[in-house]
């Protein structure tokens, strides 16, 4: 019998996959992990890894009569998640913890210890995600649900850790799943779901900052012109393609179009500025050699539409693509995740 650890975060995704795992007849282990000291949620606002999560995965694992381990990654979360978010933001950028977290800590890192400590065979998690092969390597896909595909997430995870995942919800719908779940009793089926940035519950980047007694520092809202319009309120309040809250008066509507750090200032334009013809990314990850791909696309934050590529250069380090079509510039910070139809090919932090 094949053993399968699945990332067990007390939601009814994770503990839908778990079920179905057990039902094709693995022998399955869940790992929960805590990497906050939350106690429980408020009634609006659902975030994950909290204490009472914990506590919802073991009543899921008690259910299924599966083993459940719960490790403490509070340190490592902190470390690796948390303070690049808030590193990225204060350096000017619109930094993806999600897609970080997936390589550093609850997809690749959590694969690499069930498999050096519990001798898995497999790792699993509710990602809506599905696995193929392409020329005999296991390669990563879109979800059926296209409404919520999250191979954008995975584009950091190392080709390594991609040979051992498993996705029992790639095949199925959001609704499929929670029917799935009410039917069999999941105690966990009615559950609300939780935030994609787990750690600031719902907040924007402003109010999060605030929250942890972080300040924010002031500065000059200036126009692509030279002219300075007026003060912004600290630069993680902003990113790029940002229209609406800048209360600055002007002529025509104005975006960010850019953020300087060193200078402490947003640089807002018309929405010409913002349009650019090129993205690229650096220290890319390679999920397919860049010999196989063909007639590629490109997403430069989760759920945006793909967008065409008419050519593509890589350096050593960096995959700078041409567009097919003038876009909106990407955000600095941002994943740019490299599709060929449905198949995910890689993925960078976009410079």
């Amino acid at each position: 019998m094949k053993k399968v650890v699945v990332g067990l975060s007390g939601g009814v995704d994770s503990s839908t996959a778990a079920y179905i795992l057990k039902q094709q007849g693995y022998e399955v282990i869940g790992i929960t992990l805590k990497l906050s000291e939350v106690d429980q949620c408020s009634l609006d606002k659902q975030v994950c890894c909290s204490t009472k999560d914990i506590l919802d995965a073991k009543k899921v694992a008690s259910f299924l009569g599966i083993s459940h381990y719960v490790i403490d990654w509070q340190e490592i979360f902190k470390e690796k998640v948390i303070d690049y978010f808030i590193k990225g933001y204060q350096s000017g950028l619109t930094p993806n913890p999600c897609s970080i977290c997936n390589r550093e800590v609850k997809t690749g890192l959590l694969a690499k210890y069930a498999k050096k400590i519990l001798k898995s065979d497999f790792f699993a998690t509710g990602h809506y995600v599905k696995t193929d092969f392409l020329d005999g390597e296991k390669v990563i896909k879109r979800g059926k649900d296209l409404s919520k595909d999250q191979s954008y997430f995975m584009a950091l995870v190392e080709k390594e850790v991609i040979d051992m995942l498993i996705f029992p919800l790639g095949n199925l719908t959001k609704e499929e799943v929670r029917k799935i779940a009410r039917e069999n009793k999941i105690p966990v089926s009615q559950k609300s779901e939780s935030f994609e940035i787990c750690f600031t519950a719902g907040k924007t980047p402003e109010e999060y900052f605030k929250s942890i007694g972080v300040p924010l520092k002031t500065g000059d809202i200036v126009h692509v012109s030279g002219k300075i319009l007026g003060k912004h309120k600290g630069l993680e309040a902003y990113t790029i393609g940002q229209r609406k809250g800048l209360g600055i008066r002007w002529k025509e509507p104005l975006y960010v179009i850019d953020k300087d750090p060193i200078k402490n200032t947003i640089i807002v334009g018309e929405k010409e500025y913002l349009l650019t013809d090129s993205a690229t990314a650096k220290n890319f990850n390679f999920l397919v050699p860049i010999q196989k791909w063909k007639n590629i696309t490109v997403q430069g934050r989760y759920r945006q539409k793909p967008i065409e590529v008419k050519e593509y250069y890589f350096d050593g380090d960096t995959l700078k693509v041409i567009f097919k079509e003038k876009q909106q510039k990407m955000a600095p910070g941002q994943i740019l995740a490299v599709y060929q139809d449905d198949i995910l090919l890689g993925g960078g932090v976009i410079t």
